[in-house]
């Protein structure tokens, strides 16, 4: 496989980087730190990829948008394993994932990721999927209930900065400014019990690599059941064979 367009952060991927059958023709580490490089880069990608003569020329080349291939499953339960090894970041990422893990369990035997999407929320789809920190707290609330059983804590991974003891009666914890810090937040989630949010590919991920069960939030006055919460298996599927196609693909 050829990927001619990547992101900086590939950088935090070594094995993907380094994988054998995997090739980054255009991957100069010299040049690309040099002066501009990295936004001439970026430039470049977004006019290519977004350009319908340069669609047609890449397609006769056989090349293919990854963006195009989401419903091709064919390989992907015999190759899972070598997936999660192919995309686990960076060792010192992981560890730092970990730790977080090791110190919330010291609290609590049941951990809830919740992915807060805010920024570019507030307009997608109308701002249909946007929900306020106040609402947020209302279904962490919530989850706290339905695992009354369980001594429950909360990590959070938000593209938003603000303090966790807003969600007063829950224990939360998350990362301050750190390097590498979208990855990061993607890898501790993928390290929680269940994971909480609106749809997103982000949560997507980190419920697909890391096994874990997976909750969109579609409404503000969803009630929460054990038996939503399901692994995402492929892109447009979860293990409890829900089907989340038309929602995807619909506006693209």
């Amino acid at each position: 496989m050829m990927i001619i367009f990547f992101d900086w952060t590939i950088e935090d991927f070594p094995h993907l980087l380094h994988c054998p059958f995997i090739y980054f023709p255009l991957w100069h580490k010299w040049y690309l730190e040099r002066g501009n490089g990295w936004n001439n880069y970026k430039g470049l990608t977004w006019k290519v990829t977004h350009n319908k003569t340069w669609d047609k020329i890449f397609h006769f080349l056989g090349f293919r948008k990854g963006w195009y291939t989401m419903d091709d499953t064919r390989y992907l339960a015999q190759t899972k394993k070598q997936l999660q090894h192919i995309f686990r970041p960076r060792e010192k990422i992981m560890e730092k994932a970990k730790q977080m893990m090791n110190e919330i369990r010291q609290n609590a035997d049941f951990v809830v990721g919740v992915h807060i999407r805010h920024g570019d929320y507030k307009t997608w789809r109308d701002g249909r999927y946007y929900y306020t920190l106040e609402e947020f707290h209302q279904f962490m609330l919530q989850i706290q209930q339905l695992y009354k059983d369980k001594k429950v804590a909360f990590f959070i991974s938000s593209n938003e900065p603000f303090a966790t003891d807003f969600f007063e009666g829950c224990k939360c914890y998350r990362f301050g400014k750190e390097p590498s810090g979208d990855i990061l937040d993607l890898y501790t989630l993928s390290l929680c019990d269940r994971i909480l949010g609106p749809w997103s590919t982000y949560s997507r991920w980190a419920s697909f690599i890391g096994e874990v069960p997976l909750c969109f939030i579609k409404a503000k006055d969803q009630a929460f059941e054990d038996a939503d919460f399901s692994v995402v298996s492929d892109f447009y599927h979860f293990a409890s064979g829900e089907n989340t196609e038309t929602f995807w693909t619909k506006d693209i």
